[in-house]
């Protein structure tokens, strides 16, 4: 983090400051975003920023035109996004000395690598504190694999198609579906959840369409579906790979034709919804096996969403902790922070259940640890109760000191080395600490290179030779 920086992101789409956010969020003290022209000034009156990243086209007017007169200090660094990309806005951005013009969609390394270009360059620290970070919508995550999730929930955010996401029992489905929902063309409608698997199969096309009175045993009034409850808004069919055929068959016909009858009545009624389905299971292999149908599969899998599991975004694991800890002390349980060992810990364990399985440990870890710092015993033991299987711990330094022992053991014991073991564990130790080290600054090579201590041209060959793709490491 840039210490004591401000910036000031001016960006209408708040699917796109989302991401924005989450990406430069390490880079300064103070993220301050605002939609419109008359909210950055009225913050700009209050406020000196270090740096200012701005759309073009807002609500209230042009972004670069109308910045000269909004009291900006001459020496204040300007970073220009525009989707319009013509040399026009290209001209009209260097009128304005903008430090830099970045043509949407923009690469999130380059707006980061400018970012700091631009803060190194700009004027001495203001003593600005840390802001309270602001809604994300329950996104929580920094790392690569979770920058994908927010680039696509970015590009659904100006149109109304049908969205599959994929993902682990635990990993966040709704909580993404949520998001995409809270930043689309639907935000100011209703979100409307229902969970295939937990109804009863001839209770679903009831429970989806609603049913008139006397449509069957028990039906002693008229009940509205779920398509009728979320119109106008999102309809999220979790678990839609556990959705019964014959279901199935009147799903599809729905998304055909966008209409639909309820259960017992004959009128034709409107479906007026933005369907988000999801699933943990693999969809193709249901397709082939026949339990699911294959134009229905294609139907909802216009845009799909994968979600990582937890084990592939440990970086994202401390901030996950963090955010926990916070919404349990909200809900009544003990404030808790965590030893360096803990966390190491928990940022250790592959995570079956993924974050759901994380935030129920740190729950409990809340409520059994006996003292205000949570211990590495603490986290053990929890673990072990919860069928976690944790290891006793161990320093980082004797793991891998006792990782190469059993190594360099199994390579004697099959050969005798072939005088190749220094240059092999050379190698699989430097693309492990390549991938990590790139993961942490989200590809940016050059900045790789500086926490490595090696030069950038050293770096780059390195990972030729090692076939390591930066951009996914």
């Amino acid at each position: 983090m840039t210490i004591d920086k401000t910036i000031l992101l001016v960006e209408d789409d708040p699917a796109i400051s989302l991401i924005i956010r989450e990406t430069l969020g390490d880079e300064c003290a103070l993220f301050a975003a605002v939609g419109s022209i008359a909210e950055r000034n009225a913050w700009l009156a209050d406020h000196r920023p270090d740096l200012i990243i701005t759309d073009v086209v807002l609500p209230d007017g042009d972004g670069i035109d109308s910045l000269p007169g909004a009291g900006v200090a001459p020496e204040t660094p300007v970073i220009v996004l525009s989707a319009q990309n013509t040399l026009d806005t290209a001209v009209r951005a260097q009128g304005i000395g903008s430090y830099d013009y970045l043509p949407k969609p923009f690469d999130l390394e380059e707006l980061t690598a400018s970012v700091r270009a631009a803060l190194a360059r700009g004027r001495q620290p203001l003593g600005k504190v840390d802001a309270a970070e602001t809604d994300s919508h329950g996104l929580i995550g920094r790392a690569p694999a979770m920058q994908a999730v927010y680039r696509t929930i970015a590009r659904l955010a100006s149109n109304d198609l049908a969205v599959l996401i994929l993902g682990e029992s635990g990993t966040g489905k709704e909580v993404v579906a949520r998001a995409i929902h809270a930043t689309g063309l639907r935000r100011n409608g209703p979100f409307v959840a229902i969970n295939m698997a937990a109804i009863p199969r001839e209770l679903i096309e009831a429970e989806l369409f609603g049913h008139e009175k006397g449509a069957f045993t028990g039906a002693h009034s008229r009940s509205a579906g779920r398509f009728e409850q979320a119109s106008g808004g999102t309809l999220f069919l979790d678990e839609i790979g556990d959705m019964p055929l014959e279901a199935q068959t009147r799903l599809l016909r729905v998304l055909q034709t966008n209409e639909y009858s309820t259960v017992g009545g004959s009128q034709a009624l409107k479906a007026d919804v933005r369907v988000v389905a999801a699933t943990h299971r693999e969809m193709r292999s249901l397709v082939a096996e026949g339990r699911f149908r294959e134009d229905l599969f294609y139907r909802l899998n216009v845009i799909p969403v994968s979600l990582p599991p937890l084990r592939d975004r440990r970086s994202d694991i401390a901030a996950l902790v963090r955010h926990f800890v916070d919404t349990g002390r909200q809900s009544g349980l003990p404030d808790r922070e965590f030893a360096p060992e803990a966390m190491q810990l928990l940022e250790r364990h592959d995570w079956p259940g993924n974050v759901r399985e994380l935030g129920n440990v740190v729950q409990r870890l809340a409520i059994l640890a006996r003292d205000t710092v949570v211990t590495a015993r603490d986290v053990e033991t929890v673990l072990r109760e919860s069928g976690g299987m944790a290891p006793a711990f161990t320093a980082p330094a004797d793991l891998i000191a006792h990782a190469v022992d059993d190594w360099v053991r199994e390579r004697l014991a099959g050969t005798d080395g072939d005088g190749a073991i220094h240059s092999d564990l050379e190698a699989i130790v430097e693309a492990a600490l390549f991938r990590r080290v790139l993961r942490e600054v989200r590809g940016n090579q050059l900045e790789a290179a500086r926490r490595l201590g090696i030069n950038r041209n050293t770096l780059r060959k390195r990972l030729g030779q090692l076939d390591i793709d930066p951009a996914h490491p």
